[in-house]
């Protein structure tokens, strides 16, 4: 079922559109103006809003520009009065998906539209990634911090230019932010960004998802597939873990970025590749090439215009505007207000060595929200799984208090179990382990 803001000043026709969404299973949150409706959008994800036209203080026209500019997947129906049906038609070629007319004489017509834009919504999360943009899985490229002027100004230079980027730097740094930042500025920023992780995949499958293949390729080819080299046309390719990359599969990619053609799997059509290519690797492929693990060729073609990108304990002064973002995604994701830091939290967030980065600074303060279950989030609840190392690596010389690997792990395992309800899938995705490494753990321990 899906979350809905519904807004509007007069409090009856709120009530009467919360009670008929809710006959559908939906959860419904009501503003009494638009002001208060972009301020629950700031704070919650939401996937349809209803508006009235003519609000005080900022009205439904308003409202809607700023849904289309910051979240354009958010479908948006116009609810007006019949005096004000040529300003709703006005409000539909800016987006809206469509209007109803005041007053309504009963819930269906209400409950329908409702559907139809929900439908329509499934429909844009469904659509084939060549003609749309992928949705992000890490936060906007905060920055701030001076370590991190020189990769912003390599940004905004690059990505004017057509050259393949190779992005450099610890795993969680944000290469795949700065990925989508180059496309985002570039002149393909309207055609599609498609990203694939070259670590993921077996050899055959990764084959076939980057050039598809032809019916009876191979066992299980029962139908002709596009590959995603071919449905990224004229946009942004970008290839993560690229040093994982396999030899044979590094002599097909080779040939691609000197001729910019290919051919499917089991297939002799040659197909043009119109793509711009950005690299990711946190691997040194210069002692891979060394080792004959990576080909030196392939790196020369990849890294026409290498960009590093600094760890988060190297730029100290963009951990705490990083952690806010994460939080009003966290909050989206846990549908609920976004919290707040304490200053004894912050302090403890600065006092961490971060060798996760922004990744394992997400799962912290994910568990921190769960933990929290509020809309404050304090030191307490701010659990580092360094056991609280701060930067320098310091820790108390007293041997009563050095405890083994084995008990980190331990109390680390059932203190996640225990924040997310026993859910054994989450626990392992916020640690960052296999469920099936999990269960052997929890066996391990005794734990049912």
């Amino acid at each position: 079922m899906a979350k809905i803001l519904v807004a509007d000043d007069e409090p009856g026709l709120r009530e009467f559109v919360t009670d008929s969404l809710e006959l559908d299973g939906h959860t419904v949150i009501a503003a009494k103006d638009g002001r208060e409706a972009a301020k629950l959008l700031d704070e919650r994800g939401f996937e349809l809003v209803l508006t009235d036209l003519k609000m005080p203080g900022m009205d439904g026209m308003q409202l809607l520009r700023k849904v289309r500019a910051e979240q354009p997947e958010v479908e948006v129906i116009m609810m007006t009065a019949h005096g004000s049906v040529a300003d709703a038609v006005e409000a539909m070629k800016l987006g809206a998906f469509e209007y109803l007319q005041k007053p309504m004489s009963g819930p269906d017509e209400l409950r329908l539209l409702a559907q139809r834009a929900l439908e329509r919504r499934g429909l844009k999360d469904r659509v084939d990634a060549s003609t749309r943009h992928v949705e992000t899985a890490g936060p906007p490229l905060t920055y701030g911090d001076p370590a991190m002027k020189p990769v912003v100004d390599a940004i905004e230079k690059v990505a004017k230019t057509p050259a393949t980027v190779l992005l450099l730097g610890e795993s969680g740094t944000g290469k795949e932010v700065a990925a989508r930042a180059i496309h985002s500025h570039s002149p393909r920023a309207t055609k599609p960004f498609m990203a694939i992780n070259c670590a993921a995949l077996s050899e055959q499958l990764l084959e076939s998802e980057l050039f598809g293949h032809e019916k009876g390729a191979f066992t299980g080819a029962t139908e002709r597939k596009r590959g995603r080299i071919e449905l990224a046309e004229g946009g942004t390719f970008f290839l993560d873990e690229i040093g994982e990359l396999k030899p044979e599969l590094q002599a097909k990619l080779l040939r691609v970025l000197q001729e910019r053609a290919f051919e499917r799997v089991g297939g002799s059509r040659t197909i043009d590749a119109d793509v711009r290519w950005v690299a990711a690797t946190n691997r040194d492929l210069r002692a891979m090439i060394d080792a004959g693990q990576f080909r030196e060729d392939l790196y020369h073609r990849l890294a026409v215009f290498p960009i590093k990108l600094p760890a988060l304990r190297d730029r100290p002064s963009d951990l705490l505007p990083i952690a806010k973002t994460l939080l009003r995604q966290i909050a989206a994701d846990l549908t609920r207000a976004v919290p707040k830091l304490t200053s004894a939290a912050e302090k403890k967030l600065q006092a961490c060595a971060w060798r996760g980065n922004v990744r394992e600074l997400r799962n912290t303060l994910e568990r921190a929200a769960i933990l929290a279950d509020g809309d404050v989030i304090d030191s307490d609840h701010v659990w580092l799984e360094d056991n609280g190392a701060a930067k320098t690596g310091s820790r108390s010389e007293d041997p009563q208090a050095i405890r083994t690997l084995a008990e980190i792990e331990h109390d680390a395992i059932l203190h996640t179990l225990e924040s997310v309800g026993g859910n054994r899938r989450r626990a392992a995705e916020l640690l960052g382990i296999g469920e099936r490494t999990l269960y052997d753990r929890l066996k391990k321990y005794g734990v049912d």
